[in-house]
C-alpha cells in the first residue's frame, strides 16, 4: 500500500500543521514565538511556576488555561519533596516533545498508531551542585531514550518516525545545542 493511500487517526490535525508551515513560509515575521514560565519560591527548595501567556503570530497569545507546576528536590536532598526535580522537568519536556513529534510524523505518513511509551533516563553525578568535585559537570553527563511503539508500520518505518521527530524537537535541539541564557537581577 503506497504512503498516500494509507490512513491514520491519532488524533493530530495535520492539515493545519501543513496550512500552518505554509503560511509562516509565506509571512516568516509570524513564526517568532517568545515562550514565558514565571517562578516564584515557596520555601526551602519548593518553588511554583505559572504559565499562562507567550507571544507569537505576531501578537500576544493566552493558554486557555494556565498552567501551574510544582517543583523540589527529594527527601535525600534534605528537602521537603513537594514536586519533581528541575532535571527531571527536563525529561518531561523532552518526552513529551519526541513523542508529540512521533504521533504527528505518523499522522502525515498514515501510520496508525496503536501504542507509544517513552523510558528516559538521565544520569548525573551530583559532586558537581554539591560543590564537592568543581570538575564534575552540574548537568546531565547523559539521556538515554528507548521508544516502545506498537504501530502499522514495519520496524524500519518506526525508526524513520523516531528520527524524523528527534530531527524536528524544539526541546532535543535545545538540550543538544548550546543556547544562549541570559540571567538579570532587578
Amino acid at each position: 500500500m503506497s504512503a498516500e493511500l494509507k490512513s491514520a487517526n491519532n488524533g493530530v490535525n495535520v492539515e493545519a500543521l501543513l496550512a500552518a508551515r505554509k503560511a509562516l513560509s509565506e509571512a516568516p515575521e509570524a513564526a517568532k514565538f517568545t515562550w514565558r514560565a514565571s517562578c516564584k519560591w515557596i520555601k526551602g527548595t519548593h518553588s511554583n511556576t505559572v504559565i499562562k501567556d507567550f507571544f507569537g503570530l505576531g501578537g500576544e497569545q493566552k493558554h486557555r488555561t494556565q498552567f501551574s507546576y510544582d517543583a523540589d528536590h527529594p527527601d535525600v536532598f534534605a528537602s521537603e519533596d513537594n514536586g519533581p526535580t528541575p532535571v527531571e522537568y527536563v525529561l518531561v519536556g523532552l518526552a513529551s516533545c519526541l513523542t508529540a513529534g512521533i504521533a504527528a510524523v505518523a499522522q502525515n505518513r498514515g501510520i496508525q498508531l496503536r501504542s507509544v511509551q517513552a523510558t528516559l533516563e538521565g544520569a548525573m553525578d551530583i559532586q558537581g551542585i554539591l560543590g564537592v568535585d568543581p570538575d564534575v559537570r552540574n548537568g546531565f553527563d547523559g539521556i538515554k531514550v528507548k521508544y516502545d511503539i506498537d504501530a502499522d508500520a514495519s520496524p524500519a518505518e518506526i525508526k524513520a518516525l523516531v528520527a524524523q521527530s528527534q530531527k524536528r524537537s524544539a526541546v532535543f535541539d535545545i538540550i543538544t545545542n548550546p543556547t544562549n541564557v541570559t540571567v538579570e537581577v532587578n
